[in-house]
């Protein structure tokens, strides 16, 4: 099934248009951005070619029967309780952390982020006039932990949010039980609300805990945020959830989201999510035994070759970090390493303190493309 897939290059896609911008050269496979060379799953497809048979596309409401889906799908797989009642349409997930960054803080106030994390978190922060508060990671032998005790030191009566990218992009952890209590604890002792990114949840190779689900005392201060939008290869249709089950929060929320006019996403968007999580279930076991066949193999291909360039497996997403500092190169040059080797990586330092060295590398590729990659 992942053999093959289908060819990109003139398909107006994005990781092949900013070749030249991002590169300098069209002349790599670009592996920059966190969507798939895969096709996307036939299910899908197809639910959309049959709703192409009518031939009015006007507008639509987000279905129940959508929410319905993932509601179920979140319950089965792991174990969160989503309501309907509580549940927001969003094109995307960084427009949810937008609206919310509006919503619950103030120009100046600070944001938490815990690096090296997907440089869009701080962007945004950014953006909206916040200051960014970076909790650096702790690293060791390639295993990542979180810092409480820089957590703690560093909170002040302006830190109103935490980011929480769970599982995380671009390490790959899926944290523990234990570590997100510890981080609700210090959460709920500074009434930070906690802003979970768990848009890839469904990828992680071993048990996921949404945050919200740890107790009923800290979903109250938590807003989750979901996507089939990674998992299925459908980021091109641009639709996600917000769910937030404190009724002030939400009631808060709701005024700077009826402000926005976003509506409720396009027809073919609702299609899509609704297929993925009613018939996804088989295909995803079969990507993510793929994926690990990938990343088993490249682990291979860098051992035979004793190469300086190592990755812990992730538990969790397509996206390997590479350990690139054995090379002693700067972060331009091991940039132009990669694109010597016709390779368009993400740059480690676009995802904050602790990025230099490494660079991101999305193994959701199909086995002929990987054939072709030496680094």
């Amino acid at each position: 099934m992942f053999e093959t897939s289908a060819d990109r290059s003139h398909s107006n896609s994005e990781k092949y248009t900013k070749r030249e911008k991002l590169f300098g050269t069209s002349d790599i496979l670009p592996l920059w951005v966190a969507d798939m060379d895969i096709d996307t799953p036939d299910f899908i497809l197809n639910a959309i070619k049959k709703r192409l048979e009518h031939p009015i596309l006007g507008y639509e409401e987000m279905p129940n029967s959508a929410f319905d889906a993932q509601i179920k799908w979140m319950k089965k797989h792991h174990n969160l309780k989503l309501k309907r009642e509580e549940m927001f349409f969003s094109p995307s997930v960084l427009t949810s952390i937008n609206l919310i960054i509006q919503t619950f803080s103030n120009e100046e106030d600070e944001i938490i982020i815990q690096t090296p994390v997907y440089g869009a978190f701080a962007n945004s922060i950014i953006n909206n006039k916040r200051s960014v508060m970076e909790n650096p990671l702790i690293e060791s032998n390639g295993d990542y932990t979180f810092d409480f005790k820089d957590l703690e030191r560093k909170i002040t009566p302006k830190t109103k949010l935490l980011l929480l990218c769970s599982p995380h992009n671009p390490i790959g952890r899926v944290w523990t039980k234990d570590e997100l209590l510890t981080l609700a604890s210090i959460c709920l002792k500074h009434n930070i609300i906690v802003i979970a990114d768990e848009i890839h949840c469904d990828l992680a190779f071993k048990k996921h805990t949404p945050f919200a689900s740890l107790s009923e005392e800290i979903s109250q201060q938590t807003i989750t945020l979901l996507s089939p939008a990674k998992t299925f290869n459908i980021t091109g249709l641009s639709i996600s959830t917000i769910s937030i089950s404190n009724k002030k929060l939400r009631e808060q929320f709701y005024q700077t989201y009826k402000a926005t006019y976003l509506g409720e996403g396009n027809l073919l968007a609702h299609v899509a999510f609704e297929a993925a999580y009613t018939h996804g279930e088989k295909w995803l076991k079969l990507l993510k035994e793929h994926l690990l066949g990938n990343m088993s193999i490249l682990a291979q291909k860098l051992k035979e070759s004793n190469s300086k360039i190592k990755f812990k497996t992730p538990e969790a997403t397509f996206l390997l970090w590479l350990d690139c500092r054995a090379l002693h190169l700067n972060d331009e040059a091991l940039n132009q390493y990669f694109i010597q080797k016709k390779l368009g990586l993400s740059q480690g330092i676009f995802f904050g303190t602790g990025g230099e060295g490494y660079m991101r590398f999305n193994i959701a590729i199909s086995k002929n493309s990987l054939k072709f990659i030496n680094i």
